[in-house]
C-alpha cells in the first residue's frame, strides 16, 4: 500500500532522542530548550507521516506537509547552532570538544538525507519510482545515523 506507519512512530522517538542527545553534548542543558527541540523534531517527523497519509499512489502530490516538516525540522539545528555561536563569542569561552563538531556535521547530513529520500520518492526520480527503494533507503539511513552517533560518542567519550 505504499505506507509504513511503524517507521514514523519509531523515528519520532529515536530521532528525537538523538537530537536531544546532540543538544546535550553541545552544552544545552536548559530543560525548556531541550523539550522544545524534542517536540520540534517529533513534529517534523509527524509531518512526514502526514505526507505519506494524504498522498495516495496515482494522485497528484500535496507538498505542504513536506515543506512544513522541513521548516519545523530546521528549528532544532538552528537552536543548536545559535547556542554554539553565542557561547563561543563570549570572552574566555571554550567550545565543546572537536568530535562534537564531527557529530553535528555527520548527523545533520544524515537527518537531511531523510527529507531528500522522501522528496526523491514522491518525485519518482530514477530508482525511487519503486516504493521499496525509498523504504530501503529509510532503513539504511536510520541504521547509519544511529550507528554513527553511537560510535562517535562511544569512541570519543567512553573510550578516549
Amino acid at each position: 500500500r505504499g505506507r509504513n506507519r511503524f517507521r514514523w512512530a519509531e523515528y519520532s522517538l529515536s530521532a528525537t532522542l538523538m537530537i536531544v542527545l546532540i543538544a546535550l553534548i553541545t552544552g544545552i542543558t536548559d530543560l525548556a530548550a531541550l523539550i522544545a527541540i524534542g517536540f520540534a523534531n517529533a513534529a517534523m517527523i509527524l509531518f512526514g507521516w502526514v505526507m505519506e497519509l494524504v498522498n495516495r499512489p496515482g494522485r497528484g502530490t500535496w507538498w505542504t506537509p513536506f515543506w512544513f516538516g522541513c521548516v519545523v525540522g530546521a528549528g532544532p539545528w538552528l537552536a543548536i547552532a545559535t547556542y554554539l555561536a553565542v557561547n563561543l563569542s563570549r570572552e574566555g569561552a571554550q567550545g565543546p570538544p572537536g568530535f562534537v563538531y564531527g557529530i553535528l556535521v555527520s548527523i545533520f547530513v544524515l537527518f537531511n538525507s531523510f527529507a531528500l529520500n522522501q522528496w526523491l520518492q514522491y518525485r519518482k526520480v530514477g530508482p525511487w519510482r519503486d516504493y521499496l527503494v525509498g523504504e530501503t533507503a529509510y532503513i539504511v539511513l536510520s541504521l547509519v545515523a544511529k550507528g554513527a552517533l553511537a560510535w562517535q560518542i562511544f569512541a570519543n567519550t567512553l573510550v578516549g
